[in-house]
């Protein structure tokens, strides 16, 4: 008799009454697979799903870590480092808040120095030096603004004798008659256009050093002032500032206040001190070179103009020479730097 084989029950393929495959005992193998297993060991548990013949997708294997019975998945979350990077928005934010209340602190100084409620710090001496020089300045500006004024007056005047002198050269040309006349007048009115020219440079370097003295030298030391005064100010804020805290009650609340306050007003105080120091310099150095360029230069106007008007020719160009200044011949143009090589 021919023995039947016996049947593996692996190799079987259950198949349902529509012909798909039956996994019903496919889960049945893997339940009777993990209680098999001994909790704790630390495998991974394992599922292995089968899909049906005509399906074009593989077997997907999926694995995770066994504890009791449950899968346990790692999550992943932002890293968060211990020193935290500074946000440029919130500096920013910071350096306006402080920005402002200095403007407040200021302002608020301001007004009641104006209304006659607020002290302030004044250096009497260093006020009184300010004053003079803030009222030389505007001297200064008006004696420039005449000297131009003059400057200009003098070129149309040498421009016009210039051109008359032309005119009775051509006419003594032309004038048989009145031609010594004609000659006279010519000579005359160039020698006049020629010492105009010469005063005309003596006088624009005047323009040119005292511009110089006030539009630079004295403007540079008056900003210096300015940041000074502003400096004042801000000493005095902080000042009256601590002066109300300590008039107030001394608590847990007040006492970082007060801290805080003095140590913003010790910095202050070091800011102003330095600034009256540094005006006080420049105010000295200023009047010194204000001394020795007036000085140079008041001779330098005087000597041309009596020169010029005396008809000394000779003591006219001396008084250019003493002082190194050159003329433009007029018609000629600077040299270019490539000539001056």
């Amino acid at each position: 008799m021919a023995q039947e084989s016996p049947k593996n029950s692996a190799a079987e393929i259950p198949v349902t009454s529509n012909g798909e495959v039956d996994d019903s005992r496919e889960h049945g193998f893997n339940r009777d697979l993990k209680r098999s297993l001994p909790a704790g060991l630390g495998l991974s548990e394992t599922q292995i799903t089968s899909h049906g013949f005509d399906s074009t997708k593989e077997g997907v294997i999926e694995a995770g870590a066994f504890q009791g019975g449950q899968r346990t998945q790692t999550k992943s979350g932002p890293v968060i480092l211990a020193d935290e990077i500074k946000n440029p928005a919130m500096e920013k934010l910071e350096l306006v808040r402080k920005w402002s209340l200095n403007t407040y602190k200021c302002t608020r100084q301001i007004i009641s120095e104006k209304l006659g409620r607020g002290s302030r710090t004044v250096d009497l001496e260093l006020e009184a030096q300010i004053d003079i020089l803030r009222d030389n300045k505007k001297k200064y500006e008006n004696i420039l603004r005449l000297a131009q004024t003059l400057s200009t007056q003098l070129f149309q005047m040498v421009h016009t004798q210039r051109q008359l002198g032309d005119a009775f050269a051509d006419l003594s040309l032309k004038s048989l008659e009145l031609h010594e006349e004609f000659g006279y007048n010519a000579d005359t009115q160039k020698l006049l256009a020629k010492n105009g020219e010469t005063l005309l440079g003596a006088i624009n370097f005047f323009i040119a050093s005292v511009n110089t003295l006030v539009n630079k030298t004295i403007e540079d030391t008056l900003m210096t002032v300015k940041q000074y005064e502003s400096a004042r100010i801000e000493y005095d804020a902080y000042r009256t500032d601590l002066e109300e805290l300590n008039l107030g009650p001394r608590d847990a609340n007040t006492l970082p206040k007060i801290e805080q306050s003095q140590h913003l007003f010790q910095a202050h105080k070091e800011k102003y001190d330095k600034m009256r120091n540094d005006v006080s310099i420049k105010l000295k150095f200023l009047e010194e070179n204000k001394v020795k360029v007036l000085h140079n230069q008041l001779v330098l106007f005087h000597n041309a103009i009596a020169a010029y008007f005396a008809g000394n020719q000779k003591q006219l160009e001396q008084t250019l020479k003493q002082f190194h200044i050159k003329l433009k011949t007029p018609g000629v143009d600077a040299p270019s730097w490539l000539e001056e090589q």
